[in-house]
């Protein structure tokens, strides 16, 4: 692959973040330094047990933020006080790799962020332990690609940065360096 094929935030990450985060940590090998590995997109649908138009409407949108055709997930098991049945559609999710990934991430901290309304930046307490963030996205119309007058419902997206930082430490300095604003 050409290096005008790579996407910006790979570049980006090829040229400035493996330096600097080698420095940073002491790394003796440039495969030690953490890298990304995939973006999960999930989009859960509580309502769809009443009103089942919310989760194609759903997957009509993650496809457009995401690029790609998104999974219809499934209820594992049937629960009476929800009135859910298993089998029955209640979310949609997609997973991100590569190229895809790389533009989706550059997309969010380029131009979906900076359009939260009254944003201070992200929380830093959503690491998981072993390095990967999740990011809680409240309204599904910061991102451009969103039609906004074709949006029956504001829905609620989940972002898991998945990575190969053996610490949150390592994960959080990653993301820092790819441009994800951090609150202080």
């Amino acid at each position: 692959m050409t290096d005008q094929a790579l996407p910006r935030l790979r570049r980006r990450y090829n040229d400035e973040v493996i330096p600097a985060l080698t420095k940073q940590f002491g790394y003796k090998n440039p495969n030690q330094v953490p890298r990304l590995v995939k973006i999960v997109l999930n989009m859960g649908l509580g309502e769809a047990v009443s009103n089942a138009k919310i989760v194609d409407s759903a997957v009509e949108e993650l496809a457009a933020i995401a690029g790609q055709k998104p999974v219809v997930t499934k209820a594992k098991k049937s629960i009476a006080n929800f009135k859910l049945r298993a089998g029955a559609p209640i979310g949609a999710m997609v997973t991100l790799r590569r190229d895809r990934m790389w533009e989706f991430a550059d997309r969010l901290v380029s131009f979906a962020l900076p359009r939260v309304r009254d944003f201070k930046g992200v929380g830093a307490k959503a690491f998981d332990g072993r390095g990967n963030y999740s990011l809680g996205i409240k309204e599904q119309i910061i991102f451009p690609e969103i039609n906004y007058d074709k949006i029956d419902k504001i829905k609620g997206l989940n972002v898991v940065f998945v990575t190969t930082a053996k610490t949150d430490e390592e994960g959080k300095a990653l993301l820092q360096q790819l441009g994800m604003p951090f609150r202080q």
